[in-house]
This record gives structure tokens, C-alpha cells and sequence, in this order.
């Protein structure tokens, strides 16, 4: 799933590509990835692309004002950016593509979504805050207002597991599953921790690793092209997505705990004092 530092190359990627062009064309592709109906998505063509930002997992590409296409990646989906964009039919159904997007100069992108769950999602809104995702989204954990008490504040008295507080994008915004647990293995902290039972050293090692993690990734991603973002995020990983290889500070193993829909890594020495956690697959079926 892309996150808050991919989906910040895609933003800077697209603010120096598409601001200032025009968009010609928008075809949806998947009908049901399309969330809006007024403004019908008719109102971009002609439209001249004057911002490009991220808010949260979200990427906002604004047309003045009063004009924005909003989109939101989900698990599986993703951008491609095409210098020509090809001229082939779309056939709905027949193909991964959800949305196109042509530009004046013969450039565009088309928004893709691999696999059968399709949670892609795209708006035309007059205003960003008509969007239910951004509305509710929590602060941003590199903006400069986000400090180390604001964080706190965030804490105290929850009582859940800080693995499932750090990807609620509606306590903080654009964190997944992935930099959930990049940043709780640089704090050397238990993915079951519960939050509001941090001491103060703890939440001190969890948001300098929160902050070093996420300041990190968004350097890697800067700069590069939307298809060199996904290797780029892999390289990056110290144990998500690394289950059974060597953990690069203590030298265990990488374990996992698997969900119904994802999986979370951990290293045993590095974070629960070498206690290996139950999967929870297996757990449900000695029940």
C-alpha cells in the first residue's frame, strides 16, 4: 500500500510534471472507483492543473480553487506516468486501469488497481473537506506543529495497541502498515504496546523514530519517477515484508503475525525481549 512517503514523491512528481498543463481528457475506467457526482467528472476537461499536494494518503491535484481531483490509492493501487500517453481503447472490466487522465502536451497518467478487492478511490469536489477520508484525517506527522507533546497529548489514556493507533489515519495521518513497523522497530518497542501506558522515555524513542523513519523515507522517494517508487520503498524496509531473513541490527529473525487481510513484522530480540507472538491464524484454529 502506498504511503504517506511514496504517495509525497508522487505529489512533488506530479507538481512538476502536471501544474500548469491542461487536462484533455478524464475517462473512468472502473465506475465504481469513481465516488462523486457533482462536479461530474466532465468538469476537468479544460481544466488547467494549478496544485499538486498530499494530505494524508491522498493526493489532491487542484484546479484553482474551486476544482479538485482527489484520489486515494488504497492496497493495491497505483500511478502510471506515460511522457505519451497510450491511444488504445480502455475496456472497462478487461483491464487494470480505473482512470485516465490526458494532458495538453500528449502526456498523462492512468490510475491502476491490481487484484480483485478493488478499494481505489476517486473524487471531483469543490472543496477537499467534501472528501469523508480528509475529513476526518488526524495531523500530519512531519508537519512542524506535530511535536513530541503533540504526540503525547495523541497517547494518553488510549488503550490500544500502538501498532493499530500509528495507522489510524484518524489520530494520524498517512502512516500504513508498512512504516508502522519500520518505526516500531527503530523504537525497539512491542507492536502490542499499549499506548496509553507509554512512559515517558518510550514515547521519547517512538516519535524520534517516527520522525527520523518517515523524514527518511520522503528523502528516498524525492525525486524519483512514480515507477521507481515502489523498489525504492522495499530497499528501505528493515523488517516489514522481510519475514524469515535477518534482522540488520541484532542479526534474529524477522517474524510475523498474520491477520485476516495483512500481516505485521517484528524482530524478537530487538522488540519483545525475544518473545515470539502468536499468529494469530494459527491461534483461531487450536481454538
Amino acid at each position: 500500500m502506498p504511503e504517506m512517503p511514496e504517495v509525497q514523491g508522487l505529489t512533488a512528481f506530479l507538481g512538476g510534471r502536471a501544474v500548469g498543463r491542461t487536462i484533455t481528457r478524464a475517462t473512468v475506467a472502473a465506475i465504481a472507483a469513481l465516488k462523486t457526482y457533482d462536479p461530474p467528472i466532465s468538469a476537468l476537461q479544460g481544466a488547467e492543473i494549478t496544485a499538486s499536494a498530499r494530505l494524508g494518503k491522498f493526493v489532491v491535484l487542484s484546479c484553482g480553487d474551486d476544482l479538485h481531483l482527489v484520489f486515494h490509492l488504497a492496497k493495491a493501487g497505483w500511478l502510471r506516468w506515460y511522457e505519451a500517453l497510450p491511444t488504445t481503447l480502455i475496456r472497462p472490466g478487461k483491464s487494470p486501469i480505473a482512470l485516465r487522465i490526458a494532458l495538453d502536451d500528449g502526456s498523462g497518467f492512468d490510475l491502476t488497481e491490481a487484484g480483485t478487492k478493488k478499494s481505489l478511490a476517486v473524487y471531483v469536489v469543490r472543496d477537499v473537506q467534501e472528501v469523508p477520508g480528509i475529513a476526518r484525517l488526524g495531523p500530519d506527522p512531519l508537519d512542524a506543529d506535530f511535536t513530541r507533546a503533540a504526540f503525547a497529548a495523541l497517547l494518553d489514556d488510549r488503550r490500544m495497541q500502538i501498532k493499530g493507533l500509528l495507522r489510524d489515519q484518524a489520530v494520524i495521518a498517512g502512516i500504513g502498515n508498512a512504516y508502522s513497523d519500520e518505526i516500531l522497530h527503530a523504537a525497539k518497542m512491542s507492536p502490542y504496546a499499549i499506548a496509553g501506558k507509554l512512559d515517558d522515555a518510550e514515547i521519547d524513542r517512538l516519535f524520534a523514530a517516527m520522525q527520523q523513519t518517515l523524514t527518511e523515507a520522503v528523502a528516498e522517494a524525492s525525486g524519483k519517477p512514480p515507477a521507481d517508487l515502489k523498489d525504492a520503498k522495499r530497499r528501505g524496509m528493515q523488517v516489514h515484508a522481510r519475514r524469515g531473513e535477518t534482522c540488520p541490527v541484532c542479526g534474529d529473525t524477522v517474524r510475523s503475525v498474520f491477520f485476516a487481510d495483512r500481516s505485521l513484522e517484528y524482530c524478537p530480540t530487538c522488540q519483545t525481549g525475544g518473545k515470539i507472538l502468536a499468529d494469530r491464524r494459527l491461534s483461531r484454529l487450536l481454538k
